[in-house]
């Protein structure tokens, strides 16, 4: 083989690599954009955790706030409501999983749906989990709690299913205290 033979098959690999990597950058810069869209927006971002001032909240009274789109209830319950809460046994309830992203995979009690220990508080994704409807508050329904009346459900102080079509408890955001009153969504 010559040096002339040798020669060209280094140019003709530096061709196909050069193709190759200069095809490659390419096909990089185009995909790009349509990838980076996929990106939540400034927005969004901006919505995906907020700060609750509930210091305004009383004992007995709701507060709803809207966040990823949805409402979100913001109960501070009373020593009642919290005591008929505590008094549900397990078999009754319809969904004994407690739908609490702060806590997954525990029981429905109410204990584990509450953001303090007292009780006092129940911060809950104010969306009927049959249809999407938003039930109506202050103790409503059967069970002294929310009332969906598009389909029937009724659900407990705890946000408890406990009659109608819906097949699960209200979900439970993931929710903190940041200070005493303050709490931080998401």
């Amino acid at each position: 083989m010559s040096n002339a033979e040798k020669n060209a098959g280094t140019r003709r690999d530096f061709l196909y690599y050069a193709t190759a990597g200069t095809g490659a950058v390419v096909a990089g810069a185009a995909v790009w954009p349509l990838i980076n869209q996929m990106n939540a927006s400034a927005d969004v971002k901006a919505l995906s955790s907020i700060y609750v001032d509930v210091s305004g909240v009383d004992t007995g009274t709701q507060l709803t706030v809207k966040w990823r789109g949805k409402p979100v209830f913001i109960r501070r319950r009373s020593a009642e409501e919290i005591e008929m809460a505590r008094a549900v046994p397990m078999s009754d309830l319809v969904d004994t999983s407690a739908e609490n992203a702060n806590k997954p995979g525990a029981e429905a009690t109410d204990q584990n749906r509450t953001l303090d220990e007292a009780g006092e508080w129940l911060v809950m994704i104010g969306v009927c989990t049959h249809l999407g409807c938003v039930p109506i508050g202050n103790m409503s329904g059967d069970f002294g709690g929310w009332f969906c009346p598009c389909h029937g459900s009724h659900y407990d102080s705890a946000g408890r299913i406990r009659k109608g079509p819906a097949p699960r408890n209200l979900d439970i955001p993931v929710a903190q205290f940041t200070d005493d009153s303050t709490i931080l969504l998401g």
